[in-house]
């Protein structure tokens, strides 16, 4: 991560997550569809985005399409995640996803070599792509020809909507999670996230 993201992070957090003694019937019944953490509790993004109770009714089924419901094979839309995380400078995305990374496959020698980019050796040639990719949307806000026709051998136009679709809404993510402050919970870490 770069001094310039490091930077920008809030010295602490802008907006706090909702606290449970504060949900009302209306912040209970949108909660209740939250992922929850392995202990019960729900994810700080989620208490701290249901303060706007009428965006987040609306985020969460978008978001929950391209997670859950999405056509990329979860090992590739977690590198893009991931990838997105480390090029905005959001850690705690970056945290929050190394778990749901793992668990589709992604190798922790994966991991190490994000940070270097799609030139980095060891990716194979559609890993390379996708992390082209990244970079190309998140500098440029589009896909230059030659990556766009390297994901085209192995997707069809659903498969790179929702590639241009992820990166973006990862995007977002990490702009509100980065200008609220949003905190990364207890027993999640950023292995692998530079903070310098």
């Amino acid at each position: 991560m770069s001094q310039r993201h490091e930077a920008a992070r809030p010295a602490r957090p802008r907006l706090t997550p909702l606290p449970e003694a504060q949900w009302d019937a209306r912040t209970r019944e949108l909660l209740a569809f939250a992922p929850r953490d392995p202990g019960g509790g729900v994810p700080n993004i989620f208490t701290t985005l249901v303060r706007h109770p009428d965006l987040y009714e609306q985020f969460l089924p978008f978001g929950g399409q391209l997670l859950v419901g999405g056509r990329l094979p979860g090992e590739l839309r977690e590198l893009l995640i991931l990838r997105t995380a480390w090029n905005t400078g959001a850690r705690y995305e970056w945290g929050r996803h190394l778990p749901l990374a793992r668990a589709e496959g992604v190798t922790d020698a994966d991991i190490d070599r994000i940070g270097e980019g799609p030139d980095a050796p060891g990716w194979t040639g559609l890993q390379r792509h996708v992390i082209r990719a990244a970079d190309e949307l998140n500098r440029d806000a589009t896909v230059s020809d030659a990556t766009w026709e390297g994901l085209a051998e192995h997707f069809g136009e659903a498969e790179l909507i929702e590639i241009v679709m992820l990166v973006g809404q990862y995007h977002m993510v990490a702009y509100f999670l980065k200008a609220t402050g949003v905190e990364l919970e207890p027993g999640f870490d950023a292995t692998g996230f530079a903070e310098s």
